[in-house]
């Protein structure tokens, strides 16, 4: 797959995740790859693959000689999920403070840097990128294969709700601070600190629960779907 490719494919599937998550596309609606080709103004490939990467994390589900629909995540399995993906994160964390190479530790100062000043900006579409990358390097860091592939899939398919929490109000700024106690732990070596610290920051629970379920909502209903 070619760099362009690859990118008109990543554009689509965040377009398409974003779509999902705002209520743009509804839960149960049917996916026209057609009507997004012209939509997009791109060929049948991207949208094929941006379709099947979306399938994979469960946005989208296939229903064999029906189609392609809108899968309907419902909040008990939003929970549950967020709650799965806080204690990989932790495990990826405290492995990471006992393993984390020269290399990565410079790598994840870098990847914090760049959340720092994507927050300073108020830029939540940067800031979303920067912080997948600083996610991922901490699952790489870990040393430990399975759980970064197990990691990788789950944040994949928890993407539209991790973005959708960097519109709420003041949590890019929290988001960063939260970053910058995990790298602290993380470099000490404290092994139980960075996964507490990472555990925190990937929860959902309480206010930030109520407040991630309300923008979902206001979103459906600003856009008609609610």
């Amino acid at each position: 797959m070619t760099r362009e490719r690859t990118s008109q494919m990543q554009r689509l599937r965040d377009e398409l995740a974003e779509a999902v998550i705002n209520g743009e596309l509804s839960p149960g609606e049917k996916i026209d790859p057609e009507a997004l080709s012209e939509r997009y103004g791109c060929s049948r490939t991207p949208v094929r693959e941006a379709i099947q990467q979306l399938h994979a994390s469960g946005l989208l589900v296939v229903v064999p000689k029906r189609g392609t629909f809108v899968a309907e995540l419902g909040v008990t399995e939003l929970i549950e999920r967020f709650e799965v993906m806080a204690e990989l994160e932790a495990m990826a964390a405290r492995l990471a403070a006992r393993r984390v190479s020269t290399a990565e530790m410079a790598e994840l100062s870098k990847a914090l840097r760049a959340c720092q000043s994507a927050a300073a900006q108020g830029d939540a579409d940067r800031y979303y990128y920067e912080n997948e990358h600083f996610h991922h390097i901490i699952y790489r860091a870990s040393q430990n294969g399975f759980l970064e592939e197990e990691a990788r899939r789950l944040h994949d398919r928890l993407k539209p709700y991790r973005r959708l929490q960097l519109r709420m109000r003041n949590r890019l700024q929290r988001s960063q601070q939260e970053h910058a106690e995990v790298v602290a732990a993380i470099e000490a070596g404290d092994a139980e600190a960075a996964a507490e610290s990472l555990r925190a920051h990937v929860r959902v629970q309480g206010d930030r629960f109520t407040d991630l379920i309300a923008s979902m909502h206001h979103q459906m209903r600003s856009s008609g779907t609610g």
